[in-house]
């Protein structure tokens, strides 16, 4: 018998977002292993016609809950399908903080399995009670999947005996685009972040260095990619340090331009923060996406980057704020490039989705077998 999977997550294509990449590949691969795949997914477009249009080509159905205000209306529907969803599912999947809250309070009594995907922010809250309140419901799953031994190493002893890590896929097929005119980066070398524009993406940590490293490649630019959210703070900072001239903004853009964009550049950079109310880096799949076109990485120590990178070969990791650091792995990344995008490209197929998804499906069927 075809066992029911139901997905209820916070972020969705085709807005932007880590979780949402991490759901919609998690559907996606486990409806093509033959499995009857439902999602339950918020509408983030204010008239829903980007959500319609891309919900109409997936091979599996989903539970768009439209936007509404007051927002308490939409968690409230967000319930609703979620009651009548559960009842019918062999085993529901939550990831995000509203989903872990919701399936761990239906779930009770409930003859489905239940397990979390956690990635990093929603098991990091600086509030205590919000903290509490997320621990409190982890204990309810069945099982848990953390996307990186950091993300993992948030939650406490006794619900990580319960844990397994497998790390983000990445979905070679957003590549398989055709790009009739590469994008035109200025500056060598080129430095490129795709993200949000804010504290947990560490664009300002990125144009911090760009003093020093100024002094040695005269011509570097740094090209930020992603939602501007707070890219107002990271121009003033630019302005303050007199690198403005060095770094480019270019905002939300396509699949196509932004592999071109990627192509074009030297080295990927992920400088990632902690923030005060504890938003942090699970994983960092759009370091893996770099690396899948031959673009090698730097990244931040002590997040989930720590997992999307082999040290040496893929990339190499910094503490923040070491100069010297960042400026010697950028020599070596850039003095060998034809070696590290080789091995860039290795490592992403490593964690391409045909094969983090079988890790998925072995957890699945245990935890199936096992709440019977």
């Amino acid at each position: 018998m075809t066992k029911k999977i139901l997905i209820v997550t916070s972020e969705f294509p085709p807005q932007p977002g880590g979780i949402g990449d991490h759901a919609y590949n998690m559907a996606l691969h486990l409806s093509r292993e033959s499995y009857d795949v439902t999602v339950i997914a918020d509408q983030r477009s204010l008239d829903g016609k980007e959500e319609a249009d891309f919900d109409a080509s997936l091979p599996f159905k989903m539970l768009r809950v439209t936007i509404s205000t007051p927002r308490f209306k939409m968690y409230n529907r967000r319930l609703r399908f979620l009651r009548k969803a559960i009842t019918s599912a062999d085993l529901v999947i939550a990831s995000g903080k509203f989903s872990l809250w919701s399936v761990a309070l239906l779930s009770r009594g409930a003859s489905c399995t239940s397990l979390a995907v956690i990635h990093g922010s929603e098991v990091n809250f600086s509030n205590s009670l919000l903290k509490y309140s997320i621990n409190k419901s982890l204990q309810q799953f069945d099982k848990i999947i953390a996307v990186s031994q950091f993300t993992k190493s948030l939650i406490p002893t006794s619900i990580q005996k319960k844990t397994v890590v497998i790390p983000n896929g990445f979905n070679p097929n957003k590549w398989n685009i055709e790009t009739t005119m590469g994008k035109a980066l200025k500056g060598t070398p080129k430095l490129i972040t795709v993200g949000h524009v804010s504290e947990r993406k560490g664009q300002h940590e990125v144009i911090k260095l760009l003093p020093k490293l100024v002094k040695r490649y005269p011509d570097i630019a740094y090209h930020c990619i992603g939602l501007p959210t707070e890219q107002k703070a990271c121009v003033l900072l630019a302005e303050q340090l007199g690198v403005a001239n060095h770094v480019v903004f270019h905002g939300r853009v396509n699949n196509a331009v932004l592999k071109s964009a990627l192509e074009a550049s030297d080295v990927f950079v992920m400088l990632s923060t902690v923030t005060t109310t504890g938003d942090v880096e699970g994983f960092g799949i759009a370091l893996l996406e770099a690396n899948a076109l031959g673009i090698p990485t730097i990244g931040a120590k002590g997040c989930g980057i720590e997992d999307a990178i082999k040290e040496g070969e893929s990339g190499f990791l910094v503490t923040l704020g070491d100069e010297v650091a960042v400026e010697a792995a950028l020599n070596r990344l850039l003095c060998s490039k034809s070696k590290y995008s080789e091995m860039s490209k290795i490592w992403a197929n490593q964690h391409e989705w045909d094969v983090i998804i079988k890790k998925y499906i072995i957890e699945i069927e245990h935890s199936i077998i096992n709440s019977k």
